[in-house]
């Protein structure tokens, strides 16, 4: 279990450097064109890979761009990662796109759509939000 606990704190470390490096580090313009946040790293139990997901806000060229502008400073990123972290070994980096706030995003509107046209039709009283009164 400690073991566990070991992977989850690198991982945390890791995020943290890598959001630090996005601010100051990579100087790589396809980097700064669109907004990039790190969403969630996964580290192996091995410390010897690090999947590192990536939100880039922008147009699916702006994403392709700076997911590739990453992808090339990886290299730079785990020589800082090594430098900063202190590790023995410094696991691989690894840049994957994270599309969920992306998906999130999309079902959120379709569900705004569908009540603004409930309403439109009066399936739904306004203000109340609830779909049936007759269930409570």
């Amino acid at each position: 279990m400690a073991q566990g606990r070991r992977v989850e704190r690198v991982a945390a470390s890791i995020r943290r450097e890598i959001s630090e490096l996005l601010v100051n580090g990579i100087k790589d313009d396809r980097v700064s064109l669109g907004m990039v946040s790190v969403t969630n790293v996964e580290v192996a139990g091995d410390l010897q890979h690090c999947k590192i997901f990536v939100s880039v806000y922008g147009t699916p060229e702006v994403q392709d761009q700076a997911l590739a502008g990453l992808r090339s400073a990886a290299g730079y990123v785990k020589g800082e990662l090594s430098r900063r972290l202190n590790m023995r070994r410094t696991p691989e980096v690894i840049f994957h796109l994270d599309r969920g706030i992306e998906k999130g995003t999309s079902v959120l509107g379709l569900l705004n759509q569908l009540e603004q046209k409930r309403q439109e039709r009066g399936e739904i009283p306004e203000g109340t939000g609830q779909i049936d009164d007759d269930l409570s």
